[in-house]
């Protein structure tokens, strides 16, 4: 299978795990049901950069995470799997953490696309550290400035390339949010 265009939203950790080992793709975790701002944000940027599929636990607090998302970001895509297909065994929680990858894969595959070309940011750690970005004095404020401008969340240097790539973001929407951060605390400055 292709790797799969859209970003999928899942719950957490074991969801992507799983999604992972049953398709090539890339999510967002909500970490529960009562999703954050800055994880709305991240999603309101994953769908108009490469759609979003919400793919949560089919119970209460997975049908909660739909509707907000939903609300907030109208027309994601939605992959769902019936409550036998997401329980261990006979009996336990209800969660994707539990599915086959067949029926992962069959839920998806009625709403993803396929990618068509590979989303490289064409970044590495040369120029993120070039930047400021990472191994530097000011590299933790300025990734989150950076995460804060370019609106994909903060993220540590050992994710940011993994989080630029996600979002197809380029050396130069890089540069550019840099001098807008700079251009924006230069004028605070200037009226303190």
């Amino acid at each position: 299978m292709k790797k799969i265009k859209e970003v999928i939203v899942v719950e957490g950790r074991d969801d992507t795990r799983r999604i992972r080992e049953s398709v090539d793709a890339d999510t967002i975790e909500t970490n529960g049901s009562a999703i954050d701002e800055e994880i709305l944000v991240m999603i309101e940027k994953a769908h108009e950069q490469r759609g979003v599929i919400v793919f949560t636990d089919p119970d209460f607090p997975g049908e909660k995470i739909r509707k907000t998302i939903s609300k907030r970001v109208p027309g994601v895509k939605h992959a769902f799997l019936d409550r036998d297909e997401a329980r261990p065994g006979h009996k336990g929680s209800l969660g994707i953490e539990h599915a086959a990858p067949e029926a992962i894969r069959k839920a998806l595959s009625e709403v993803y696309e396929e990618q068509t070309a590979p989303v490289e940011s064409g970044i590495d750690r040369g120029f993120l550290t070039e930047m400021g970005l990472l191994n530097g004095p000011d590299s933790k404020s300025r990734r989150q400035q950076l995460g804060k401008t370019l609106r994909i969340g903060y993220t540590n240097g050992k994710q940011l390339k993994k989080r630029l790539d996600l979002f197809g973001i380029t050396k130069q929407q890089v540069i550019q949010a840099l001098k807008s951060t700079a251009a924006t605390e230069e004028g605070n400055r200037g009226r303190s």
